[in-house]
């Protein structure tokens, strides 16, 4: 049976090249976030887990959420209008609807998940404001244009600030408890909520694809 011993030496050259593998994975997990289109390292943003203020589920969600919002405004970072209302082809959308888009999926998932009301029950003000949005398609073609960046950033923020203020007034429990009639089976609200980031991830993709395809 042959058996290696290690010496002090070896041991030294194995850790060495332990802490090079780590490094090249550290680096490697590192290029997203070093990137030209993600905004500059936030304290705390690449930490997920609980956060002040929120029970400790909760904070876990909203420190995943708040990491891609976080890249998805890196991406968007500097387009002027006619870029955010760029159509690569009449069935496309463009980015400034998909932006509207984000904001419109949250604005339903506040109102279901946080004032409890039925999927589909909006009333009509959030109708009005948020259903074009939330379809695309030609409509969003023909009505989500002509705005400016800050608009489509400021409508993101105040539907996300409102998000936050009201997680921040649940608990873990209410996160976990299943709602058994969801369209997808047993589902509770912490899988809703990280449909939305999910979502946001899925939009952040075809954002750089449109982005890619820019006229120069």
């Amino acid at each position: 049976m042959n058996t290696t011993v290690l010496t002090d030496q070896s041991r030294r050259n194995f850790l060495k090249k332990s802490s090079f593998a780590a490094a090249g994975t550290l680096s490697l997990i590192s290029i997203p976030l070093m990137g030209a289109s993600c905004t500059p390292i936030q304290d705390g943003l690449n930490i997920v887990g609980p956060k002040s203020g929120y029970a400790p589920q909760v904070g876990t969600l909203v420190s995943m959420m708040n990491w891609m919002r976080n890249v998805v405004e890196g991406q968007v970072r500097g387009l002027e209008q006619e870029q955010l209302d760029f159509l690569i082809d009449d069935k496309a959308n463009s980015i400034g609807a998909m932006l509207m888009h984000l904001a419109a999926t949250e604005r339903f998932y506040q109102i279901h998940t946080l004032e409890g009301k039925n999927w589909g029950n909006w009333s009509r003000e959030d109708s009005k404001r948020w259903s074009t949005a939330s379809g695309l398609g030609d409509q969003a073609r023909k009505k989500i244009k002509g705005n400016d960046l800050t608009y489509y950033l400021d409508t993101l923020n105040e539907v996300r600030s409102h998000t936050l203020k009201e997680l921040g007034n649940r608990d873990d429990e209410w996160l976990l408890k299943a709602d058994n009639n969801w369209a997808w089976g047993p589902t509770n609200a912490y899988c809703k909520w990280f449909h939305v980031v999910e979502h946001e991830s899925n939009h952040n993709g075809q954002i750089k694809f449109i982005k890619a395809r820019l006229p120069s």
